[in-house]
């Protein structure tokens, strides 16, 4: 099978490319390389902004992943008018081309943001999309779009993701777990602006266990499906990375607990996508600590800019603006 992974050169893409091959899969990624390309050696990747591709570059695939975007709140707030159009229009574009392509599938990746606030509900793909701010809205925006596409011969699946954390060659450390490891290591300490908000949390492993039951599902499945390993509050997840940080690294760290207004909180079910598509979450907080410490070597450098998105891509506007 061929598939095209549109931003496969970033922190998801470059974990689930290489399982992809292990799988037996041809594998082409586009991607515009703005985190540099770690992916391995044999991926052909081809660097070009998803709006360049024409009908005929899709023809040889089987199904196309939508990995491309701007990936958080912060980048989101910054340009909201490149937000919309990378994240609203980019895959409703690609989608299109798609389906006309004569591809079967396209996958692509949302965001449990589209939630916005709840008040302590479970939320499951059914609930209200109600986000006031602009990463929620165009994430939702772009699910609608591709989803408005599907039928018979072009399966759409589209994925709410919870907050994913765990090591990437394509590393981030402005993920809530990612995060506070960083700064209990950097600084003894985390710090948490609200501990009872909740957060659904996805590990990495778990993300790329999402996509390779979507690729293998059955070719009459369309849909939306929440992704997650677990729900958490922030205070919980605080005290997970405190104890393994402690257990395993010989380190004092303390927590700095405030109660800040927040307005993102949810929590969500995955039950659907256990039934229609066998995902099987297997990972917690508390592994994704251990799968950062065994990795801890390759991303000592905690204030090398690549690590935050939000940093590189002012950068990159920045250099636009000077153009």
């Amino acid at each position: 099978m061929n598939l095209l992974v549109a931003g496969g050169a970033g922190y998801i893409g470059s974990r689930l490319v290489p399982a992809l091959l292990e799988r037996g899969y041809s594998v082409t990624v586009v991607d515009l390389l703005w985190f540099g390309n770690h992916l391995p050696p044999e991926v052909s990747v081809i660097q070009k902004d998803v709006f360049h591709l024409q009908e005929n570059d899709l023809k040889p695939f089987d199904q196309v992943i939508f990995l491309a975007g701007l990936s958080n709140d912060p980048m989101a707030e910054f340009s909201p008018s490149q937000n919309f159009i990378f994240n609203a229009a980019a895959p409703a574009y690609l989608a299109y081309l798609s389906k006309r392509a004569g591809v079967k599938r396209f996958i692509y990746a949302g965001s449990c943001s589209v939630y916005g606030y709840t008040v302590n509900d479970l939320y499951d793909e059914s609930s209200p999309a109600v986000s006031q701010y602009p990463y929620g809205i165009s994430k939702l925006q772009g699910e609608k779009s591709a989803l408005q596409l599907s039928g018979e011969g072009f399966s759409v699946i589209c994925f709410r993701q919870g907050t994913v954390s765990g090591y990437s060659p394509r590393m981030r450390l402005d993920l809530i777990v990612n995060t506070m490891f960083k700064t209990a290591l950097e600084k003894k300490e985390i710090v948490v602006n609200n501990p009872a908000i909740w957060r659904p949390i996805l590990s990495i492993n778990d993300a790329v266990s999402a996509y390779v039951r979507a690729i293998e599902s059955s070719d009459e499945i369309s849909g939306v499906f929440n992704i997650a390993s677990g729900n958490y509050t922030v205070g919980e997840t605080a005290d997970v990375v405190k104890e393994g940080v402690e257990k395993c690294l010989n380190t004092r760290v303390k927590l700095q607990i405030k109660h800040l207004q927040d307005f993102r909180n949810y929590k969500v079910s995955v039950q659907k996508a256990v039934n229609v598509l066998s995902f099987k979450p297997r990972h917690t907080v508390a592994s994704i600590v251990e799968e950062l410490i065994l990795h801890l070597d390759k991303f000592k450098d905690f204030d090398d800019p690549s690590y935050y998105n939000i940093r590189v891509f002012q950068s990159l506007e920045g250099g636009a603006a000077k153009r």
